[in-house]
């Protein structure tokens, strides 16, 4: 009978639901977010309770055996959150246990490419992040930037940052998936924040709503210093733009329209 592991979503629940495949010598399982959760007749649930020691050691044991590129891979996979990557990871340590080394670099094998695809759609999004994250100034002196990325990067992105910005506190919220990594100029933490805009989308400070930048302005939200700063970055941008060769096809393709609401420049 197959065996349904329901764990919370994070990378060291998943790890202890294949440490518990192993330890329970699970025959048929399949490995799934509680979120998930879908009643089956011919299925049995098993709840999966992270623990931090299992899931470390089945993870150093693959890191062992595959080295760094490799696991940073199918780390990044598992941030594709594509539905089912969890049992394709599975396999591809399972694989790498059993033959005692990685299968890295065998696109004939389906989990191999698999892994291979997913782990370059998130890397090109972390490169897009890097690039089109637009920070604003808020009361006390923190900058804070939205993002609504394709999937999970603000684990990858985060060292980035810390080096690019290490002089001042920042936000980076996540929209999407409801939480944000914080820097306070020693190191970076996961947050979340419970906040309701009543203008436009949750969180997003929209500055396209007319007047709402001084409205920012008056209540704190952006500093005064922040609006002028914006501005002359848009004046900047306008006067250096050709209108004769603009090529609309190529900016889009560069700069996909789904990130234009978090430009200043598109303001």
């Amino acid at each position: 009978m197959t065996t349904t592991l329901l764990y919370d979503g994070s990378f060291n629940g998943l790890m202890t639901a294949i440490f518990m495949i192993y330890d329970h010598k699970i025959k048929w399982p399949i490995i799934a977010p509680a979120s998930r959760e879908q009643q089956n007749l011919f299925e049995g649930n098993q709840e999966v309770i992270t623990d931090v020691e299992k899931a470390q050691r089945v993870w150093k044991g693959f890191k062992t055996l595959s080295g760094h590129r490799d696991a940073h891979q199918v780390y990044c996979a598992f941030l594709s959150e594509i539905i089912g990557v969890e049992n394709t990871i599975f396999d591809y340590l399972k694989m790498t246990f059993s033959h005692q080394r990685s299968p890295s670099g065998d696109y004939a094998n389906p989990t191999v490419l698999k892994i291979s695809q997913a782990a370059k759609m998130v890397g090109r999004e972390k490169h897009r992040m890097e690039a089109f994250v637009r920070f604003h100034l808020i009361e006390e002196d923190v900058y804070y930037a939205n993002v609504e990325p394709d999937f999970n990067v603000l684990p990858l992105i985060a060292k980035h940052f810390k080096n690019r910005y290490a002089d001042q506190k920042w936000i980076i919220y996540d929209l999407k998936r409801d939480f944000g990594i914080s820097y306070d100029l020693e190191s970076v933490h996961e947050v979340q924040i419970d906040f309701r805009n009543p203008r436009g989308q949750r969180g997003i400070l929209n500055t396209t709503v007319p007047d709402q930048s001084e409205a920012l302005v008056e209540s704190g939200s952006f500093r005064e210093s922040e609006i002028q700063y914006r501005d002359l970055w848009n004046q900047y941008f306008k006067s250096t733009n050709i209108k004769s060769r603009k090529n609309m096809r190529l900016h889009v393709q560069h700069v996909p329209r789904r990130y234009w609401k978090y430009l200043s420049e598109k303001v």
